[in-house]
């Protein structure tokens, strides 16, 4: 075994919770080490949804990384909902006085590395067979492999953020964990295209076909999907079909000036609902998608990866200045708070929008009612618009 490193937090995971938790600290003093599986252009490849929240903006700005974002990223007021052939918008910005950013999780991803990097940080990529030791302990360390050697990692505390099927939650003896979970019967198969968006705002349509989104990365890059079964093979899926489908489910309204072209990616994922508890074990912390996933319905992925590692640093950053180990004693405690109300709001969203294979046309009407309700509902609105742009503190 080669000579160990000693770090403060061991953060396993090079994503956007990773990241941010590694830059976080940093700004107060506390170093990291960032230990990731896949390479860094592979990191930067993954396409992800990027509709950030109020409280995502503000940590970006506050922490100095948003000046890209507040550059190229797209301010909307809200979003609008197709249904019954029709498109009507919610202001969320006149129901509640907040606003939406679309910036991709790409983006972020760039700017948090290209930050960790400029500061000298330690990120160290293709780290395979990595394990997590003696957690319980006063003494906890990562082992990893990496050019034909085992390196090792000593650490205060280990931070998973290797995402659902990452090595920390997996390392936690099934007795210590309770795992709520629900996979949905269909998934959502996407296309990216260098094409203007349909609208200047998102648009979520429910359809007895099936659910249809129409999204962008940029002015020029739009972002669409289709519920399907996941039991598909993309090859029966050319563009050309895809781009039928949407015209149908999104309505003639909203697709009249949609602008076609071929995808330059396409994928199929999966939809689930899940959540791990508790998320301290030890000296190991559990935050974003190795604690809890939520289907993107209701765009709450990335941003409550963001809400848990407010908390974490904020805890963190804490027990290393002064001692103090109240903010890590009720981590848990207080990031399942929120996060079982984004799965509430995420499971309504996707309740809301979707068709489900077993049940009939009752169902389907129902959410039109549903939908229409919402619409014409201030309170309803209201309600819908602040889950959307995410809680405040005070709702938690």
């Amino acid at each position: 075994m080669t000579p160990s490193l000693k770090t403060k937090v061991a953060i396993i995971g090079s994503g956007p919770a990773g990241l941010l938790l590694s830059h976080l600290l940093h700004l107060q003093g506390v170093d990291s080490i960032v230990l990731e599986r896949k390479s860094r252009d592979y990191v930067l490849s993954r396409i992800r949804a990027g509709v950030l929240e109020r409280g995502t903006v503000n940590i970006l700005r506050d922490s100095g990384l948003g000046e890209r974002m507040d550059k190229e990223g797209l301010l909307h007021n809200g979003i609008r909902l197709g249904y019954a052939g029709a498109v009507a918008g919610l202001d969320f910005n006149a129901l509640i006085g907040e606003k939406i950013m679309v910036y991709g999780q790409t983006e972020v991803t760039k700017d948090l590395m290209q930050a960790r990097e400029q500061a000298g940080g330690t990120l160290i990529y293709e780290a395979a067979n990595v394990a997590i030791h003696d957690y319980q302990g006063d003494s906890p360390f990562v082992t990893y492999e990496k050019a034909g050697a085992v390196h090792k990692i000593k650490c205060d505390f280990i931070a998973g953020c290797d995402g659902f099927h990452g090595v920390c939650r997996k390392s936690i003896p099934a007795g210590n964990l309770e795992v709520f979970e629900r996979i949905y019967p269909f998934g959502w198969l996407g296309i990216l295209t260098e094409t203007p968006p349909v609208h200047e705002e998102l648009i979520y349509a429910n359809h007895e076909r099936g659910f249809a989104l129409a999204s962008m990365r940029s002015d020029h890059v739009s972002r669409y999907y289709v519920q399907t079964p996941m039991d598909i093979d993309l090859a029966d899926w050319p563009d050309a079909r895809i781009w039928e489908e949407l015209s149908i489910r999104l309505g003639e309204e909203a697709t009249r000036d949609m602008v076609t072209g071929p995808s330059i990616e396409k994928s199929l994922a999966p939809l689930r609902s899940f959540v791990a508890e508790p998320l301290r074990h030890g000296r190991l912390f559990l935050a974003g998608d190795a604690a809890h996933i939520v289907p993107p319905t209701g765009a709450k992925g990335l941003n409550l990866a963001v809400a848990d590692i407010r908390l974490l640093s904020a805890a963190l950053i804490s027990w290393f200045h002064t001692g103090n180990d109240h903010d890590l004693t009720h981590y848990s405690d207080t990031a399942l708070r929120r996060i079982w109300k984004a799965e509430r709001f995420s499971w309504f969203m996707t309740r809301l929008l979707h068709s489900f294979p077993e049940e009939g046309n009752f169902a389907h009407r129902i959410r039109q009612a549903e939908l229409d309700y919402i619409i014409k509902s201030r309170a309803a609105a209201v309600s819908l618009a602040e889950n959307y742009v995410g809680l405040t503190d005070d709702l938690i």
